[in-house]
């Protein structure tokens, strides 16, 4: 099988499905170094979609599974299926749900899907016009893909003005979201789809800012934990009833089937979930919690699923928490420099219940370098958060790389109500 991408939420994916007995040979492109533990790497050009055809028909690869959102969003699974290749992730149609959060409001209004109210905008013109008439705070979204770094939340009609002038820069084409404020706590939650059917994965919670107890600048995800201690149950039940269900049966009366794994951002409020936005890939570095705590087969679940046999899976998931922490060159999001060399991951991953999931590596030499923003994810499953957090962070004490930092909270709400809770027993 063939695996494209080449971030944390890849090697995660790939350290996964090299434990399945159906694996045959196992390539990634273009991978990194920690991928390169399980899989044969290619200096393969994913844009490429006829490179990637042709690699796969030389190879007889039987599935293909795409990791990040933006060759989906290009439309390689449309390619792929016309070559008669199996992928994993949705057409270029159904990718809208990411590639166009305009449509995926749109998709929410057809089918009465509970979300924040919101205005698309083709200007800055009409941008401010609406913006004369909301109050604060108020949301302001680019329309198109943006590495988790495209919205706005803004609290003072300054910051407003100031996000619709660099979503709409002096000549430029573009499109933007305005939507209400929602309160509550934020949460992820994700399952396997194949048309109108869908089979619940499980829950996490992403810690998107920069900054402790997030604040500061979005960023593409600072650290995660799976489960999300706000959600439960019953509302993981209304998720997919009020969500999930009816967005699959509009994406069928469209014309737009989805196949894949379907990540709705949620927000958790008093009248129960709301949709933020929706994600047509594992979320990262929510993947790297997921597969930590995953007990079953994911090759099976991936093939099962682009098969349409979702009455065959089984989803079963290990009874710990697992939390990871990113680690990222310093300055990110904002100018970082890469080249720095980073130690001690072997000795990292040797401790218990550890696992050191690279993103943004290289190797120069025999030397492991920094090569991008977010570069690790530290992950470690525990008993609960609060043990996963503080294996987590050990671990991240035995690593030798000064010029990366974290944030040192990552679960903190998690592991707050678990202190609360074990302070009602005694």
């Amino acid at each position: 099988m063939l695996l494209i991408g080449s971030g944390g939420r890849e090697h995660a994916l790939a350290w996964k499905i090299a434990q399945s007995p159906l694996l045959g040979k196992f390539y990634a492109a273009p991978g990194n170094p920690g991928i390169a533990q399980h899989a044969e790497c290619l200096n393969l050009d994913i844009s490429d979609h006829m490179a990637v055809i042709e690699f796969c028909r030389q190879k007889s690869i039987g599935l293909v599974v795409i990791g990040p959102e933006a060759p989906l969003v290009a439309g390689v699974v449309d390619d792929l299926q016309d070559a008669g290749i199996a992928a994993f992730g949705p057409t270029k149609s159904a990718a809208r749900l990411e590639g166009s959060k305009g449509f995926a409001k749109d998709i929410c209004r057809l089918k009465d899907i509970p979300t924040a109210g919101y205005s698309r905008v083709a200007s800055k013109l009409q941008a401010l016009r609406v913006l004369e008439h909301e109050g604060l705070p108020i949301v302001i979204k680019a329309d198109g893909l943006a590495g988790g770094k495209g919205v706005t939340v803004a609290f003072t009609h300054a910051q407003a003005q100031e996000a619709v002038a660099e979503i709409f820069p002096k000549g430029a084409d573009a499109e933007a979201v305005i939507e209400e404020y929602l309160e509550g706590e934020e949460a992820s939650f994700f399952a396997l789809v194949n048309g109108r059917r869908a089979v619940a994965l499980a829950t996490a919670q992403d810690h998107k800012r920069v900054g402790e107890r997030d604040t500061g600048p979005n960023t593409g995800g600072m650290g995660a934990y799976s489960p999300a201690a706000v959600m439960n149950e019953e509302l993981c039940r209304q998720t997919m009833r009020d969500i999930i269900e009816p967005t699959l049966v509009a994406m069928e009366e469209i014309g737009s089937p989805y196949q894949g794994v379907l990540y709705a951002g949620l927000m958790i409020t008093k009248e129960g979930p709301k949709l933020i936005e929706y994600n047509v890939r594992f979320g990262d570095p929510e993947c790297q919690a997921l597969m930590m705590r995953l007990d079953s087969d994911l090759l099976s679940l991936l093939k099962n699923t682009v098969a349409g046999r979702l009455d065959l899976i089984e989803a079963r998931w290990k009874s710990e928490a697992a939390l990871s922490v990113v680690m990222a060159s310093k300055g990110y999001p904002g100018k970082i420099t890469t080249g720095s060399e980073i130690r001690g991951l072997e000795k990292a991953s040797q401790l218990e219940g550890v696992q050191v999931f690279q993103a943004g590596t290289a190797w120069r030499g025999s030397s492991l370098i920094a090569n991008g923003g977010r570069v690790l994810n530290v992950t470690a499953l525990g008993r609960t958060v609060g043990e996963a957090q503080e294996r987590a962070y050990r671990a991240i004490g035995v690593i030798d790389w000064p010029e990366g930092f974290c944030r040192e909270d990552i679960g903190f709400r998690a592991v707050m109500r678990e202190r609360e809770r074990l302070r009602g027993e005694v």
